[in-house]
């Protein structure tokens, strides 16, 4: 197939942006952005009775945060109604389709003649090659005249080549008896009319591929390159599903993880590029190919998503990344940071992204920064600003006073002082984490105190001085 590639992501939005949807999608963003093609975005949306505004909005909304861009506008599936029936028309017209005027009791009845004298439940409408001068003044539905004889070849990129046999076929119905499209009619008449060249979705389609061409071949029309791809498992290799915890793609936004993250893990979920876990958007575009997507299903694995987050949060731009921790704090109803806070923040972020694997890890190591004077103390910062504990920092904090405000300075001070006390750094590191914190995990004390400046430093270390700890009454 010649000419510009064109995927596309169409979702039902009855709910959230499942994992598995989200996966589809970036798949389908990666094979087109990776060499300069379209990828187009189409809401499913002809079940009306299921379809709600809110959930096109949480699929858009997810889609944003992963930053799976989508060229021109959404199209809304049931916008074209009245072009997907004109195709069935068309189709009528030309004897490719017929009138079927069989009512649902008819069928039903034969279904289950046929189940109890063990033969095929395949219909096979009396109606098929009936003279339109028999036609009854009745409801019918339009269906599509099925190949007979012979097979179906599906040439899927990933699961190869899958013959089905033409007498398993059905004669799809397009039009119901109220001159409404069904589903498979429309998938078909929208990817042909969007130009979509390449159907990438999950391999739960696989059987709906081979009904599609029925339309496609009686349209006259390109079949598109297939690839259905393995759905995504738990960890006990059954399907995903609540049991094993957070389904849609905000969840894990408002869990922490940073969109980099969530897509270099969502790609490795299912294909791979030799032995490559951590990548970059611009490694995967150029190295994503259907060659790469295994035939079974993968499974979903929360330790590796940390890993990856946590890789990506190292090697993020520090603005980048403070962009994203903003919109993460407004995605948890978190109060808005100050110009101050947020340029502390920013100063930070050098020495709070390292080892951490979400945001609530790394808002955890900020808390330093995140706190006004005086501090509340957590109980182990408590435990560790002792009586003899402020003794060491009341003859300390006079010494930093006059130190020069670089690492080299505040470790050569500190040293000195350790040295002539003749106490470890260790005994004195504690007491300075209580004191510029009030927790007993946080970043290097240095580096504490070079993000929060000579004057917030000592005044900290004045304030934990004064502090008198609680005696437990008996």
């Amino acid at each position: 197939m010649t000419g510009q590639v064109v995927t596309r992501f169409a979702p039902s939005p009855t709910g959230f942006l499942h994992i598995g949807g989200a996966r589809t999608a970036l798949f389908n963003w990666l094979y087109a952005r990776g060499r300069d093609g379209k990828f187009l975005l189409r809401i499913e949306d002809t079940d009306r009775e299921r379809s709600t505004p809110e959930a096109t909005a949480a699929i858009l909304q997810g889609m944003a945060w992963l930053g799976l861009d989508h060229d021109g506008d959404v199209i809304s599936q049931f916008d074209g109604a009245e072009r997907h029936a004109e195709v069935a028309h068309q189709l009528l017209t030309e004897g490719k389709a017929y009138k079927c005027f069989a009512t649902q009791d008819e069928i039903a009845a034969f279904r289950e003649e046929a189940r109890a004298a063990g033969k095929s439940t395949l219909y096979r409408s009396p109606w098929r090659d009936a003279d339109p001068a028999t036609h009854p003044d009745a409801p019918f539905v339009i269906r599509i005249k099925a190949p007979q004889e012979g097979a179906t070849v599906i040439r899927d990129q990933v699961q190869g080549d899958v013959t089905i046999r033409n007498d398993q076929l059905d004669d799809m119905v397009l039009l119901r008896s109220d001159g409404t499209p069904v589903y498979m009619l429309a998938v078909v008449v929208d990817d042909h009319d969007m130009g979509v060249t390449h159907v990438i979705r999950g391999d739960d389609h696989l059987n709906n591929a081979a009904r599609q061409m029925t339309i496609y071949e009686a349209m006259g029309w390109d079949v598109p390159v297939w690839a259905h791809i393995p759905l995504i498992h738990g960890p006990d290799g059954k399907k995903l599903s609540k049991r094993h915890g957070a389904l849609g793609a905000q969840e894990y936004q408002g869990m922490g993880y940073p969109a980099a993250g969530m897509r270099n893990y969502l790609a490795r979920l299912g294909w791979s590029h030799g032995d490559n876990e951590f990548f970059t958007d611009d490694q995967a575009k150029d190295w994503f190919d259907f060659d790469g997507i295994g035939k079974s299903p993968a499974r979903f694995d929360t330790k590796k998503l940390e890993n990856l987050s946590g890789q990506h949060i190292a090697a993020s731009d520090d603005a980048a990344l403070l962009q994203e921790l903003v919109e993460f704090r407004v995605a948890k109803d978190l109060p808005t940071l100050n110009e101050a806070k947020t340029v502390l923040l920013r100063d930070a972020m050098y020495c709070l992204k390292e080892r951490a694997k979400t945001f609530p890890e790394l808002l955890e190591k900020a808390q330093f920064v995140m706190v006004d004077r005086p501090l509340d103390y957590d109980q182990k910062a408590s435990k560790n600003l002792d009586s003899v504990s402020r003794g060491i920092l009341k003859e300390l904090t006079p010494q930093l006073q006059n130190a020069s405000w670089s690492r080299d300075g505040l470790e050569a001070v500190t040293s000195s002082f350790a040295e002539a006390k003749d106490i470890k750094f260790g005994k004195m590191a504690g007491p300075l984490r209580a004191a510029l914190a009030g927790r007993a995990v946080t970043p290097s004390v240095f580096d504490m105190m070079l993000v929060l400046g000579r004057d917030e430093t000592i005044a900290r270390l004045e304030d934990a001085v004064r502090y008198e700890t609680e005696t437990p009454t008996g």
